[in-house]
C-alpha cells in the first residue's frame, strides 16, 4: 500500500472575463504542470461566487466560466486526474464562509488590499470612506478563506499580490482551531517569482479590471495585434534598450527558455527595433498556445460537455466537503438534539479539566500548583530556583502522569498524602488530554 501523503494544492480563476496570458502564466499553466505529479493531489475551480463581488453582468459571468473551465482543460488539465469543480456548486462553501466570519475579527478584514484601496480611493475623492463598497467586498478575503479550507490545502499558487489572503485564511484557520479543535490545514503561498505578476499592455499588473490584457486564446490575427499595443519607449532601432523595466521583456521570459530570454537580452542590448521585438513575442507566444487553440474552440462550442466534466468534479469535491462540513457543525454546537451524550469540545474539556498554574512568590521562588475548575488547589508544589525548573517538573506530571509522583513527590508538600487521589486526578487529567488529541 502507498502510504506517501500526496501535497494538495488548490487554485482558483474568478470568472469576470476571458482568460488572459497573466492567467495562463500565472494560474493556468503552473498548476496543469503541477497536477502532472503524482505527489500533488490538485483542486482547481472556477470562482463565480467571487464574480459577483466585482460584476453584476450575469451572462458575463456565465460566458466566462465557460472560457476559463475550457482554457484549464484545453491547457493540458485531466479532470479524472484531479478536482476540477465550480465554486457555486459547493454549498459547504457559503456555509464554511459564515463558520469563519464568527471567528475573524473586523480589525483583520480592515486591513485587506482590497477593502483599504477602496477607502482610500473615496478619501481621495472626498466621499464617505464606505460609499459603494459592499459587504461583498468587505468578505472577500473570508470567502476566499473558506475556498482554502474547506479541502485542506497545503499549498496555493497565488500572486505576491494575494499572499495576505493566505496569511489571513491562515489566522482564520487558526482561530477556529483554538476554539473548537485541530479540524483546518494551516495553506501556505506558493509563488514563482518569475511570473507571479505578468505586465500588461500598458506595464502595469495584467488584469481585466485596468483592461489591458493578451486574450489567451484569441485568434493570431487579433493576438499579433494586441501585442503590437504594448507600451514601449521611444528609442529608434540601433539604439540600445533596457530590459528591466520593458513590460515586453517580461512578458517573453515568462514564455521563453533561459536561452532565448538570454539571447533577447543580447537583442535589447544590440538596439533591436520594437516591431522586430513584438514579432519575435508573437511569434514565442504562438508556438506555445497555437497547437491549443482547436481543443480551446471545440469546448466552447459544447457547454453541455463543460457542465457534465464540472457536474463530475462538484460530486468528487463533495465528498469531502460534505462529510468535512459535517464535522465542523458538530464542533460548533450545531447538532441533533437527540445525539445523546456528546463530547465536550476542545474548549469545554480544557474549561472542565484540572489545570496547572505556575507563579513566582515573594521570596523569590518559583511554585506551581494544580487546581480544578472552580479553583481548588489539588496538588502544591515547593519552590523551584528558576521557573524553567518548575516547568520541567509540571511537564513530567502532564507526560508521565500518575508514575512521576513517586520521584517527584519529594517536590510536593505534604508528601506523606496519600498518593491513590493524586494518582486519579493527574490519571484522569492526561487520559482526557490523549481523548483531545485524538
Amino acid at each position: 500500500m502507498n502510504s506517501t501523503i500526496r501535497t494538495r494544492v488548490l487554485t482558483g480563476i474568478t470568472t469576470t472575463g476571458t482568460p488572459h496570458l497573466g492567467n495562463y502564466v500565472g494560474a493556468i499553466r503552473p498548476t496543469v504542470q503541477a497536477s502532472r505529479n503524482t505527489q500533488t493531489d490538485g483542486f482547481y475551480f472556477l470562482a463565480d461566487y467571487h464574480a459577483l463581488i466585482k460584476c453584476d453582468e450575469p451572462a458575463r459571468i456565465q460566458r466566462s466560466t465557460l472560457e476559463i473551465a475550457a482554457s484549464w482543460i484545453a491547457s493540458g488539465l485531466d479532470p479524472d486526474k484531479v478536482t476540477f469543480y465550480r465554486q457555486s456548486d459547493i454549498p459547504e462553501i457559503p456555509e464554511l464562509t459564515w463558520l469563519l466570519t464568527c471567528v475573524t475579527g473586523k480589525g483583520v478584514l480592515n486591513r485587506a488590499h482590497a477593502y483599504k484601496a477602496a477607502v482610500d480611493k473615496n478619501n481621495t475623492a472626498g466621499h464617505d470612506p464606505d460609499s459603494d463598497v459592499t459587504a461583498g467586498l468587505f468578505m472577500y478575503p473570508v470567502l476566499m478563506g473558506a475556498d482554502i479550507l474547506m479541502f485542506k490545502a497545503h499549498k496555493v499558487p497565488v500572486g505576491r499580490d494575494q499572499i495576505q489572503h493566505i496569511e489571513m485564511a491562515r489566522d482564520m484557520a487558526s482561530s477556529f482551531n483554538h476554539l473548537y479543535g485541530e479540524h483546518f490545514v494551516l495553506p501556505e503561498a506558493v509563488i514563482e517569482e518569475s511570473v507571479a505578476l505578468l505586465p500588461g499592455l500598458d506595464g502595469r499588473k495584467m488584469s481585466k479590471s485596468y483592461d489591458n490584457t493578451i486574450a489567451l486564446f484569441a485568434p493570431a490575427a487579433q493576438m499579433r495585434k494586441q501585442i503590437s499595443a504594448i507600451v514601449t519607449d521611444s528609442k529608434a532601432p540601433g539604439e540600445p534598450k533596457a530590459t528591466e523595466g520593458s513590460a515586453l521583456f517580461q512578458i517573453y521570459q515568462a514564455f521563453a527558455s533561459t536561452e532565448e530570454t538570454a539571447a533577447m537580452a543580447r537583442a535589447y542590448g544590440d538596439g533591436i527595433g520594437w516591431g522586430d521585438a513584438k514579432q519575435m513575442l508573437f511569434e514565442r507566444i504562438d508556438r506555445e498556445i497555437a497547437p491549443m487553440r482547436e481543443h480551446y474552440q471545440a469546448l466552447i462550442d459544447n457547454p453541455a460537455q463543460m457542465d457534465k466534466i464540472l457536474r463530475a468534479g462538484a460530486d468528487k469535491a463533495r465528498q469531502l466537503a460534505t462529510p468535512f462540513m459535517r464535522e465542523l457543525r458538530h464542533a460548533v454546537g450545531l447538532r441533533a438534539l437527540s445525539s445523546g451524550n456528546i463530547a465536550p469540545s476542545a474548549k469545554e474539556a480544557r474549561i472542565a479539566l484540572p489545570s496547572f498554574k505556575q507563579y513566582r512568590e515573594k521570596d523569590g521562588l518559583f511554585y506551581f500548583k494544580l487546581v480544578d475548575p472552580k479553583g481548588q488547589v489539588l496538588l502544591q508544589s515547593l519552590g523551584f530556583a528558576s521557573p524553567k525548573e518548575a516547568g520541567q517538573t509540571i511537564a513530567r506530571l502532564q507526560s508521565e502522569g500518575p508514575a512521576a509522583l513517586a520521584s517527584l513527590r519529594t517536590m510536593l508538600e505534604n508528601p506523606k498524602e496519600t498518593l491513590e487521589v493524586l494518582n486519579e486526578i493527574l490519571g484522569l487529567l492526561k487520559a482526557a488530554q490523549e481523548s483531545l488529541e485524538k
